[in-house]
């Protein structure tokens, strides 16, 4: 049996179109399924655990939505046997991206029904867990401010969900502020002035494809982290281009850290984001659960056994 978790309002009305293409493809193919439908992500998990529990053949739990109906989950399936499917129909796609599913409907049904996943890990902190990335700062503040806009729906509605985070860029640049930071990775503290960001990476995108950490990846136990600091703002905007290809990384006020914990705080609050959804103001502490989820990919070239010792490590954060 699969379990489909719908946000019909994602992707300005993306999702509920993708489940009416969805829902006739498993028909064609008579294949079990049940479907549940959310629209925000307060109680999306519960719903989703409770469900679960009530019978034991399931074969994945498949999401039809952005990364903030993806995060919206991430406990209920956190250390469990059943892997989590994506079809992407959000604004940013960006836990999609990260696994190798295409945004075509067919495509990435297709890789939902493949038994093929990836060991995935999570970050987890006071707030819950993220599978994307945690971002602290100016991005952050983009996130929030784009969420807030009236250009992300038109961007939605004319399929260029990217767009509106280039939009949310400049329209922060003109207010945002730079302040010191510090961060703390496996015990090592390292300290910057006038820092604009701080993102601590589990995948190498977010915001619509920008590769804040181009070498991230999912199943290697580590968080990659980037700090942007000492910069003018014109600097800041024109590093945003090179984000897009991962070139920012080389530039003089990019700093790259690596680890298993990382913590930040910024001297003056600072807004913080988890796939896009708001963990409020810092200061923040995530760390690393390797192996945490288990996610259908085309990038997973055999199916693998989970690890023992993962439902542990989730239990005391979902």
């Amino acid at each position: 049996m699969y379990l489909f978790i719908i946000n019909p309002r994602s992707g300005g009305g993306a999702g509920g179109r993708t489940w009416h293409t969805v829902e006739a493809l498993m028909k064609e193919r008579s294949l079990p399924f049940m479907s549940l439908f959310t629209h925000s992500v307060e109680g999306a998990e519960a719903l989703v655990l409770n469900t679960l529990k009530h019978r034991e053949d399931w074969k994945a739990v498949i999401v039809i939505g952005g990364d903030g109906t993806l995060h919206s989950i991430l406990g209920a399936l956190c250390g469990k046997d059943i892997p989590m499917g994506v079809i992407p129909a959000g604004s940013g796609n960006d836990t999609a991206r990260g696994f190798g599913i295409p945004l075509s409907i067919e495509a990435a049904l297709e890789a939902a029904l493949s038994e093929r996943y990836i060991e995935a890990d999570l970050l987890s902190g006071a707030n819950g867990l993220t599978v994307t990335a945690v971002a602290n700062g100016f991005d952050a503040q983009v996130a929030e401010n784009v969420n807030a806009s009236r250009y992300k729906r038109l961007c939605n509605a004319i399929g260029a969900g990217q767009l509106a985070y280039i939009i949310g860029i400049l329209h922060t640049l003109m207010t945002f502020k730079p302040c010191r930071v510090s961060v703390v990775c496996d015990g090592t503290e390292h300290a910057f002035e006038k820092a604009w960001l701080v993102s601590i990476c589990n995948l190498p995108s977010y915001g619509g494809g920008l590769l804040i950490c181009p070498q991230a990846k999912a199943d290697d136990g580590q968080l990659d982290v980037c700090v942007v600091h000492g910069c003018s703002r014109g600097q800041l905007l024109r590093l945003f281009p090179t984000v897009l290809k991962g070139k920012h990384v080389a530039l003089p006020f990019v700093s790259m850290l690596r680890g298993r914990s990382v913590a930040v705080g910024f001297a003056e609050a600072r807004s913080a984001i988890g796939d896009g959804e708001s963990l409020g103001k810092g200061p923040l502490a995530v760390r690393c659960e390797p192996g945490a989820l288990r996610v259908l990919s085309p990038l997973a070239a055999d199916s693998v056994q989970l690890p023992v010792d993962t439902a542990a490590a989730c239990g005391s954060n979902g």
